[in-house]
């Protein structure tokens, strides 16, 4: 009798411990699991093991991506630069920083764009060296989107100058993303926000989201008075293809000087209507700014 019960209660004992694993402990076995596949799988194990660390979204999973950064297949390291985001801010840049000096610029320009999800201004000088001596232009256009994304006033002026050349259909995509972040980090210094939709919607105004801050306006500062006339230029020149023009006009509003107001009520009424939309909300930021 005393046999069968120590049996059944052993049988007890067993199914408690499987009922009480906790997910994080599930959780960190599937980690460890597919820390193990990043050493020993081929690629494509590695790339769904890496896509599964970066679903996981956790600064356990992202370290046990951190291997594949040095792989021997470009394709594994390009696929873990997203997959290490979620370590600290600091860890993060430290992790992907090297790969801006990747020899193959794919890689180059995912290290760039994850990076920008990092959104830590301790990356900006290394984005900033990868802006000027990188020749593919996808890495190139890589880092300025990064340096948008990270907000740092510090690349302001490296991002005008690119906007100073004449347009041309090879660098459309590095304009347009120019435009684009020198807007995001003029938002960002007005704001201390991140902007990401443009235009907002085509609601009337009262549904616009509104500036409302009490720090500095980005229009004071030296580097962005600098890039006003270099933005207005490129809003009014129809070179420009659409999309250019427009994050122009968004850039104006965001650095929010009034002396914008006028070449962005000039084109209210264009046949675009995204940009009249953009040039609307412009003028918004302008105001309530």
């Amino acid at each position: 009798m005393m046999a069968a019960f120590n049996r059944a209660m052993l049988c007890v004992a067993a199914f408690l411990c499987v009922a009480f694993v906790t997910p994080a402990q599930d959780l960190s076995a599937e980690t460890t699991a597919l820390a193990e596949i990043i050493k020993t799988g081929n690629i494509e194990q590695k790339r769904d093991a890496l896509f599964t660390l970066r679903n996981i979204g956790s600064a356990e999973a992202s370290r046990a991506a951190l291997p594949a950064l040095n792989d021997k297949d470009p394709m594994v390291r390009a696929t873990a630069a997203a997959s290490v985001v979620f370590l600290s801010p600091t860890e993060a840049v430290s992790a992907l920083s090297p790969l801006l000096n990747d020899r193959d610029p794919f890689v180059r320009r995912e290290a760039a764009l994850a990076l920008g999800t990092v959104r830590h201004s301790s990356a900006t000088d290394a984005l900033l060296n990868s802006l000027r001596r990188d020749r593919d232009a996808e890495a190139k256009t890589a880092a300025v989107i990064a340096l948008g994304e990270i907000g740092d006033a510090k690349a302001a002026a490296p991002l005008t100058n690119i906007l100073k050349n004449n347009p041309s259909e090879e660098d459309e995509m590095l304009r347009r993303s120019a435009a684009r972040s020198l807007g995001q980090i003029a938002f960002f210094s007005r704001t201390g926000r991140h902007y990401s939709i443009t235009p907002q919607n085509f609601l009337p105004e009262k549904f616009k989201e509104q500036i409302e801050s009490d720090a500095e306006k980005a229009a004071h500062l030296t580097v962005f008075q600098t890039a006003l006339p270099i933005l207005a230029k490129v809003l009014n020149d129809a070179r420009e293809a659409d999309d250019t023009r427009r994050e122009a006009a968004f850039a104006l509003g965001a650095i929010g000087d009034k002396a914008s107001a006028a070449v962005l009520q000039k084109h209210l009424n264009s046949p675009d209507p995204y940009l009249a939309e953009i040039c609307k909300e412009a003028l918004l930021m302008i105001k309530t700014g």
